[in-house]
C-alpha cells in the first residue's frame, strides 16, 4: 500500500499546515492561562477555524474529512507544542460511542460542545474490584420511575477532576451472568452525590481520581444502548481507547533517542557512533513503522463504518511498552542526568524522566498486556478461552472470598 501523498492529500496538507502555521497560539495568547485553558483556547480557535475533530460530520462541528486526512492533519498539527490530552478521552473514545449508541438529541447536544472544547469528559470505568475485568464493577443503578440512582466508587479515572460530563458502566442486574447485567450511562460530573478524589501520582502530578457516587440520580435519556447492553457499549469505547494508546502517541520517541544519542558521550565519543545504540535506536524505528501502519489499518477500517477490531489490542501491546522501552535507554543514555526532573531542566532529561514514570500506566489502560495478548490469541488466533469459574454463573452467585 502506498502511502504517500496523493495530489489532493498534497493539497490537503499544505492547507492544513497554512492554516495551522496562521493561527498558532502566541506567548500573549497564553499569558497567565493554565495548561487546561490553553488547551480550550487552542480547541476553540480550531473548532471556529473548522480543524476541530475533523473526521466528524460538519454538523457535529467537524468537516467530513477521510480517515488519510485525519493522519495527515495529526501530522501536521504534533509538529508543534499543543496541549491536547484533555480531550482525547471525550473526543477520541467517549463521542464514538454516543455516536454509535446515544439518540440524535444527544449527538446534537453533547458533541459541539466536545469539539469545541467548551465541555471535557471522562471515562468512569475500573474499581477497586474491577479492573482488568470489568465486567466484575460492582457500582449499581437502580431504576426510580424515569430515572436511576447510581451508587458505588469508580477509581482511576482520568481527567474526572476537571471533567463536565462522564460515561459510566454500571451493574442494573446481579441475578444474570456479570456480562449480561451491566448497563452504560452519560453522567453530569456536578450533580449533587458526585465526588472526586484525586490521587497523588509518582510523576508528582494528580492525574487519576477516585470518583463516588451517592445517590445520584441520571435520567433514563442519559442511558447508552438498551438496558443489559452495557457491555456491548463498554467495548466501543475500549477499542477506540486501545486504538489512541496503540498509535504511538507522546512521550519518549526515536526522535528524543536520536537527539539524546547526539548529544552525549560514550568513550569518548557521540553515543550516536557506538552500535549498540545504533541498533537500539533501529529497532525502536522498526517498531514505531509498524505501530505507525497498524494505525493506518484501523483507520481504513473506521473509515468504512466499522468498529475497531483486535488491531487494536496488537498496537496497544506493542506501543505502550515500546514507550517505556525508549525512555529507558534515553535515561541510561542520560546517565545521572536521567534520574533529575524538574520544569528549569534541559527538555530532554524532563521529558525522557516523564515517559519513564508514566508508561507503565500505559501498559494498564485501556486493558493490561495479558488481556491484549488474551484478546489476540482468541480473536486473532483463535486459540480456546482461558477457563473461567464464574462463567454463566448469576453475578450475585459467584463467590466473592469474603
Amino acid at each position: 500500500m502506498d502511502f504517500k501523498d496523493t495530489p489532493e492529500e498534497a493539497i490537503f496538507r499544505s492547507e492544513a499546515a497554512a492554516w495551522m502555521a496562521e493561527n498558532q497560539l502566541t506567548a500573549e495568547d497564553k499569558q497567565g492561562l493554565s495548561r487546561l485553558d490553553v488547551a480550550k483556547l487552542w480547541q476553540k480557535r480550531k473548532y471556529d477555524g473548522g480543524w476541530a475533530c475533523i473526521g466528524w460530520d460538519k454538523k457535529y462541528g467537524g468537516r467530513g474529512a477521510s480517515a488519510i486526512e485525519r493522519v495527515i492533519w495529526d501530522q501536521e498539527e504534533n509538529k508543534y507544542d499543543v496541549p491536547s490530552r484533555f480531550f482525547v478521552i471525550g473526543q477520541g473514545m467517549i463521542a464514538p460511542t454516543i455516536m454509535a449508541w446515544s439518540t440524535q438529541e444527544y449527538c446534537d447536544q453533547f458533541l459541539p460542545k466536545l469539539a469545541s472544547g467548551e465541555e471535557i469528559w471522562c471515562q468512569l470505568f475500573s474499581e477497586p474490584a474491577s479492573g482488568s475485568d470489568l465486567a466484575a464493577l460492582r457500582t449499581k443503578a437502580e431504576k426510580d420511575g424515569d430515572e436511576w440512582v447510581i451508587n458505588g466508587q469508580k477509581i482511576w479515572t482520568s481527567g474526572a477532576h476537571y471533567s463536565d460530563y462522564g460515561m459510566i458502566v454500571t451493574r442494573t442486574d446481579p441475578t444474570v451472568a456479570k456480562h449480561k447485567g451491566l448497563t452504560a450511562f452519560l453522567v453530569d460530573m456536578k450533580a449533587a452525590g458526585v465526588e472526586t478524589k484525586p490521587i497523588k501520582q509518582l510523576t508528582g502530578d494528580a492525574d487519576f481520581n477516585e470518583v463516588y457516587f451517592t445517590d445520584v440520580r441520571i435520567p433514563d435519556s442519559y442511558r447508552l444502548g438498551e438496558v443489559g447492553q452495557g457491555w456491548q457499549v463498554a467495548l466501543t469505547t475500549l477499542m477506540n481507547e486501545r486504538l489512541a494508546i496503540g498509535g504511538g502517541g507522546a512521550g519518549a520517541d526515536v526522535p528524543l533517542a536520536m537527539k539524546i544519542a547526539q548529544t552525549v558521550s560514550i568513550n569518548d565519543r557521540p553515543a550516536i557512533e557506538d552500535s549498540a545504540v545504533r541498533a537500539k535506536i533501529a529497532n525502536f524505528h522498526v517498531q514505531e513503522a509498524g505501530l505507525k501502519y497498524n494505525g493506518y489499518r484501523a483507520l481504513s477500517a473506521l473509515s468504512r463504518g466499522e468498529l475497531p477490531g483486535p488491531e487494536n489490542s496488537i498496537g496497544k501491546l506493542v506501543g505502550a511498552p515500546k514507550l517505556q522501552d525508549i525512555a529507558s535507554f534515553c535515561m541510561d543514555l542520560l546517565e545521572e542526568h536521567g534520574a533529575l526532573w524538574g520544569d528549569d531542566l534541559d527538555f530532554m532529561a524532563g521529558a525522557a524522566q516523564r515517559s519513564y514514570m508514566g508508561a507503565p500506566g500505559l501498559r494498564i489502560a485501556g486493558g493490561t498486556d495479558e488481556i491484549m495478548t488474551n484478546i489476540i490469541a482468541e480473536r486473532v488466533l483463535g486459540l480456546p478461552q482461558d477457563p473461567r469459574a464464574d462463567k454463566g454463573i448469576p453475578f450475585n452467585e459467584v463467590p466473592t472470598g469474603n
